[in-house]
């Protein structure tokens, strides 16, 4: 059909996908040149989406008056994930350098985390920033694993975890553990959820490939209530975002991934690549922009991302 990408489309698995998208849209390809493509991240101020490109070490820059794409920054320390914060600056995770930073509204940058408990990080991966100003991550060990997206080096801690940035005394807590692999995570709406996916498979063939979801405390910050909240059908659940009405849209080896609120996948979005991460944008956050392999897409949706 005229205006169709090969390899793309929208896949419904049950009812309720179909209220999610219109029929006429397309899945749109915005640029191709990247190795790894990951962390996309929307600049809603500036109209513009960062993404980082890790074997390429650099972070690309896509903008949505004109659609031109430049190089954000390079080198980027072989950047992986990327946010936005409250304030508005940038979160990155770096392999290379081991540390989360954050981009200054001067430009500088500023480690947000280094080390946990006197020991290195392995290599961040993922970052969400909560409402309170607290910052979330991952920290896995893909990027001390090769030279590929960083550099090979023994894990000093020796496990991978979850960790969170205090935001008055900037203490990095670890706040769960137990992971192969912990890689994306996201907050529900109302910041009661938090779901973190578990990739291990890539590295232990009975290892998991699953999301996992945890009842925040109380107080904010501790984590209860720990179970698997979905199991991925094809290849990995590896980062993914929230939209106002609980669903999850998360990336896949054939595409992205629609999950409802009760963990049940209700249809996908194909794309003809492996998907790394996603993230919501546009000014009415229904456009949700897709990490390929080695391209940026994008696809209009009848549903609005969690600011």
């Amino acid at each position: 059909m005229f205006g169709v990408l090969e390899g793309t489309g929208f896949e419904v698995i049950e009812p309720e996908f179909e209220g999610c998208f219109v029929g006429h849209v397309r899945v749109e390809r915005l640029w191709s040149g990247a190795r790894w493509s990951e962390g996309p991240a929307w600049f809603p101020a500036g109209r513009y989406l960062v993404w980082s490109d890790i074997p390429n070490n650099r972070i690309l820059r896509w903008d949505e008056t004109d659609g031109s794409v430049s190089e954000f920054r390079r080198p980027s320390s072989n950047a992986n994930g990327n946010t936005v914060d409250t304030q508005g600056r940038l979160v990155t995770c770096e392999h290379l350098t081991r540390c989360v930073t954050r981009t200054e509204h001067d430009g500088s940058i500023s480690v947000l985390a280094s080390h946990w408990e006197g020991k290195r990080l392995n290599s961040p991966n993922d970052v969400v920033v909560k409402s309170d100003g607290s910052v979330w991550f991952t920290d896995p060990s893909y990027g001390i694993l090769m030279d590929y997206e960083g550099d090979r080096a023994d894990s000093e801690i020796g496990s991978c975890n979850v960790y969170r940035v205090d935001p008055d005394s900037g203490a990095v807590e670890l706040v769960a553990d137990g992971f192969f692999k912990p890689n994306g995570l996201a907050f529900s709406g109302d910041e009661e959820w938090l779901f973190v996916s578990d990739t291990g498979i890539t590295h232990d063939a009975d290892g998991p490939a699953h999301i996992e979801k945890f009842k925040v405390g109380s107080d904010g910050k501790s984590l209860e209530d720990r179970g698997v909240f979905a199991s991925c059908s094809a290849g990995i659940f590896d980062g993914f975002r929230l939209d106002r009405d609980g669903r999850i849209w998360s990336s896949a080896a054939d595409g992205v991934h629609c999950l409802n609120a009760d963990g049940v996948l209700i249809g996908k979005v194909r794309i003809p690549e492996m998907v790394g991460n996603v993230c919501f944008g546009g000014p009415k956050l229904n456009r949700l922009f897709i990490a390929g392999t080695s391209s940026l897409y994008s696809v209009y949706l009848n549903v609005n991302g969690v600011k």
